[in-house]
């Protein structure tokens, strides 16, 4: 009988289901940066939604969001890098835990929204240093498949990586992020976000635009990504940030995307994103570096 459940799970995989209750996903990203060899990531995440999520209509990569799926996250992150010279190398691993919730009451007219997140890095140089960061977001959806929120931010230090935002948008941002959190050995940020996925008239296509920032003692950090979705299995995107925290390690970050469900269940994509610090002023520009990074990722849903 087990095995009779095990081939049942497989076969629904490979043949695409239409509905799912856990999500599964990795990624892998080259790092290439100024001064470093040797460098990848290495992500995993794992979602369980509370009911199942009906991934029939609209893209099937934003079957969750649509549905106002409420769940819980567990995230890993791993980041290696060498300098040419061999003279050091840094290791940052970084654990997390989310939980999201969409609610309905009679007392407000509209769908309100929440979200808890814990994450904890480590990082080993020639020493080690640790991070802890905790996160917390309410919002509301004034319009169908239209979220706004905001939230509240504490990051111990620049180590302190957001894990999930580092699956989501990749290591480069997350570090930038993080530095930007963190600008002026300050631990305390305000974060606002919005999101949107909507039907193109008359088409089987979708648009989706996320904007998100941080807000912290006089510096900020700026984030945009839109997705175009030509079918509900496959999608195009492009993805932009921007700093005006003194001591970033980058002035702007873009980058693009690519996205296939070969069944409604399982998905392969890639990724690229690019840093330019050409900006900052000498002395900040010994610690700023250029970089880019190549990814893979794909995802499993059952």
């Amino acid at each position: 009988m087990k095995k009779i459940g095990l081939a049942t799970a497989v076969l629904l995989a490979m043949t695409g289901a239409h509905a799912y209750q856990v999500e599964l996903q990795g990624q892998s990203e080259y790092l290439n940066s100024q001064g470093y060899k040797d460098a990848y990531t290495g992500d995993g995440q794992g979602t369980f939604y509370f009911k199942d999520v009906d991934a029939s209509k609209g893209p099937l990569a934003e079957a969750a969001f649509l549905n106002k799926a409420s769940n819980v996250q567990l995230g890993y992150h791993f980041d290696r890098q060498k300098k040419f010279d061999n003279s050091s190398a840094k290791k940052t691993q970084s654990y997390g835990a989310k939980a999201e919730g969409y609610y309905e009451t009679s007392y407000i007219p509209v769908p309100v929204y929440g979200s808890v997140s814990y994450n904890h890095t480590d990082v080993t140089t020639n020493t080690k240093d640790h991070g802890d960061r905790y996160a917390l977001e309410v919002g509301a959806l004034p319009t169908n498949n239209f979220l706004v929120a905001v939230g509240y931010t504490n990051v111990t230090n620049a180590y302190s990586l957001d894990n999930f935002k580092a699956f989501n948008n990749g290591v480069l941002t997350a570090r930038n992020e993080a530095d930007t959190a963190n600008a002026r050995y300050k631990t305390d940020a305000v974060t606002a976000r919005a999101k949107y996925v909507g039907n193109i008239d008359n088409t089987n296509m979708a648009v989706g635009f996320e904007v998100d920032s941080i807000f912290v003692h006089g510096s900020a950090a700026y984030g945009l990504a839109t997705d175009l979705y030509l079918t509900p299995q496959l999608s195009v995107g492009a993805n932009y940030a921007d700093t005006s925290a003194f001591k970033s390690g980058a002035d702007h970050i873009w980058g693009g995307n690519i996205n296939y469900f070969i069944t409604p269940a399982i998905s392969v994509g890639a990724t690229y994103t690019k840093t330019n610090a050409e900006n900052y002023s000498t002395s900040a520009k010994s610690t700023a570096q250029d970089a880019q990074t190549i990814g893979l990722n794909t995802r499993i849903r059952f």
